[in-house]
């Protein structure tokens, strides 16, 4: 399975009976699922066939779903409202003996609130279940189209991802190289700055290998490069894997983050400081675009 992006558009329309709609799925980056279904009056039962498709097709992402129906105007009588019509002639007869109106036009009359009328030409049960079978299938072709948009998206971040994971394992073998001689040099270090405040150097030997001995503890970090190689192995199987890959991706570059700063909180030399700080970079890069997968 390819990796799946979060931000998608489709559209789809359809027609059945005396009705034409149209149907937009749009998604946004989100933690979790959260379909939403927004519908005319008397289509409530679709939100469920909205969400249960939704479901069947996402992981993660803000889902909007969106559906404009018309009914044909022929599908309803129009009667006037004669009593209606009456009132508003009457209201006006005295403005136009006044002199302050001229008698209204028929056209002006029919346009005024409740003198033109649609008969309530309800669909029967069997044209309205037709009808919303009908839609529900649109849905589900809607949230199709969403969902190769949002594959195409995952296409467009699996080299940007699969570059950083790339150059996050170049930089943890750097690391590596540099951490090499950080126990000679954090030796080295300390026996010159002891031998400044010393003036009895007959024990210095023994005081430099001892005290140097712990300091190089504390400045190995061969388990936080072990762990670092362990992760980008980690991220690649992810990549490559069947399942939706978005959040476990996120856990995993927190991960990477955890030992990043821990290398370089026990960097003794300035170039692997460098590198460490450069590794945090890519990896904050790494952590941006994971926010973008399903």
């Amino acid at each position: 399975m390819a990796l799946s992006g979060m931000t998608g558009f489709a559209r789809c329309e359809g027609a059945a009976g005396p009705w034409t709609w149209a149907i937009e799925a749009r998604s946004v980056n989100g933690r979790n699922l959260e379909p939403r279904f927004r519908g005319p009056p008397g289509f409530d039962s679709l939100e469920r066939v909205a969400r249960d498709a939704a479901q069947a097709r996402f992981h993660r992402g803000q889902l909007t779903i969106g559906l404009q129906a018309k009914r044909a105007e022929s599908a309803g009588a129009v009667r006037i409202n004669v009593e209606q019509l009456e009132r508003y002639i009457d209201l006006a007869e005295r403005y136009v003996r006044q002199g302050r109106a001229a008698p209204p036009a028929m056209d002006g009359l029919y346009a005024l609130r409740g003198v033109l009328e649609v008969a309530d030409d309800s669909d029967d049960p069997e044209t309205r279940a037709s009808v919303e079978a009908a839609m529900g299938r649109a849905i589900a072709e809607a949230l199709d189209g969403l969902k190769q948009a949002r594959l195409d998206e995952g296409v467009a971040l699996t080299p940007v991802l699969g570059g950083q994971i790339d150059r996050i394992e170049a930089l943890v073998a750097q690391a590596e190289t540099e951490a090499s001689g950080q126990i000679d040099t954090v030796k080295e270090r300390f026996a010159r700055r002891l031998g400044e405040l010393l003036d009895d150097k007959t024990h210095l030997d023994a005081l430099v290998v001892q005290e140097a001995a712990v300091l190089a503890a504390k400045a190995d970090v061969r388990e936080e490069l072990d762990r670092l190689t362990s992760h980008v192995a980690a991220a690649r199987t992810l990549m490559s894997g069947d399942a939706a890959a978005g959040r476990r991706l996120d856990f995993l570059a927190q991960e990477f983050m955890r030992e990043a700063n821990t290398l370089c909180s026990k960097s003794a030399t300035t170039a692997l400081t460098t590198v460490g700080l450069e590794l945090k970079a890519v990896i904050e890069q790494f952590r941006e675009q994971v926010q973008n997968v399903e």
